[in-house]
């Protein structure tokens, strides 16, 4: 049992080193957290319900994991090659275009749940 806590608290120490690094290296990465800060900030300003809170947070998760698993793609085609493949570019564009997908899906669900809460606010 001993050894089973300690190959995983290995585990945990390395998926926090890849947490940090990815904060700390890539700028979209921040970029996403700053807006997901943002939005968790709005959500508890204006109040919003238990499940548009939780589906706030899915969405920054999802986006935050998109940015990783983007990072890893980009990472690993440049480990198997420095030089131009179209395969490459295809790996590295469909990573991003993923990203872009996430971000937009993110800014719909964010106008959806807090436009009524600001339209509120404003008419005040």
């Amino acid at each position: 049992m001993r050894v089973f806590i300690q190959q995983h608290a290995i585990s945990f120490k390395y998926a926090f080193e890849g947490l940090f690094w990815a904060f700390r290296t890539q700028p979209n990465f921040r970029i996403h957290f700053f807006f997901s800060a943002l939005a968790v900030l709005g959500g508890l300003y204006f109040g919003i319900t238990r499940t548009e809170m939780l589906i706030i947070i899915f969405t920054i998760l999802l986006g935050l994991m998109g940015e990783m698993i983007n990072t890893s793609l980009e990472a690993m085609t440049d480990l198997i090659s420095t030089e131009w493949h179209k395969e490459a570019k295809i790996a590295k564009d469909v990573g991003a275009g993923m990203m872009l997908l996430a971000a937009i899906g993110a800014v719909i669900i964010a106008f959806y749940i807090f436009i009524p809460y600001i339209t509120v606010l404003v008419s005040r």
